[in-house]
């Protein structure tokens, strides 16, 4: 009996010492990571809005209501997590940055920014997180996002015989899950847009 509880009591020792230096890793970390994944979120919106002076966060964005949305549209399996104001010099807006996650990846959760003009029209997506098959899925960055650029249309389609049209999305040879994911993702972030923000948000 002396024995067993001498084992518990080092084995409780052990458990609290790593319990608190795993503490005091995430409170040293969390402000750094927290900083990068801003710088991230930064870089990405400055990607698909290049002409934008600064980014604006909506602090009363409604992820109910976003949700509520999506569901209505059809998009089960999509999420739209917020959105910035990309603003000019003198303040007026430009339109909006949507960060949006599609769950329908092949290998996982695909997560992007999308910018959107205030007449509907989309400057482009920029990848944050993608974790599809090397040399299929992840040649989303080189196949897929390009294609988005500039493009005024709504719902985006994907082909696999050669776009042809303003809302045609050339699929990805051999990874069709990948394109799906992606093309269903921006059609959510557009599918909100239409319904929340296209009436002209953050001039008040």
């Amino acid at each position: 009996m002396k024995s067993m509880m001498k084992d518990a009591a080092i084995l409780f020792a052990i458990t609290l010492i790593a319990g608190l230096i795993l503490g005091g890793v995430y409170q040293i970390t969390k402000d750094p990571i927290a900083r990068q994944e801003a710088l991230a979120l930064e870089n990405a919106c400055r990607e698909v809005f290049a002409q934008a002076s600064s980014f604006e966060s909506r602090e009363d964005f409604d992820a109910a209501q976003a949700a509520a949305v999506l569901e209505e549209g059809g998009y089960h399996d999509q999420t739209v997590e917020g959105y910035q104001i990309a603003k000019a010099q003198d303040g007026s807006v430009l339109g909006y940055v949507l960060t949006v996650t599609t769950h329908e990846g092949y290998g996982g959760d695909i997560r992007f920014t999308m910018g959107i003009n205030q007449d509907g029209s989309l400057n482009g997506i920029s990848l944050l997180e993608i974790s599809e098959t090397p040399g299929l899925g992840m040649r989303a960055e080189e196949v897929l996002v390009p294609q988005f650029a500039g493009r005024n249309a709504y719902p985006f389609t994907y082909v696999k015989t050669g776009a042809s049209g303003e809302d045609e999305i050339d699929a990805i040879s051999g990874a069709t899950i990948t394109t799906n994911a992606v093309t269903g993702g921006v059609n959510a972030g557009l599918t909100y847009f239409q319904s929340e923000l296209s009436g002209g948000v953050g001039n008040e």
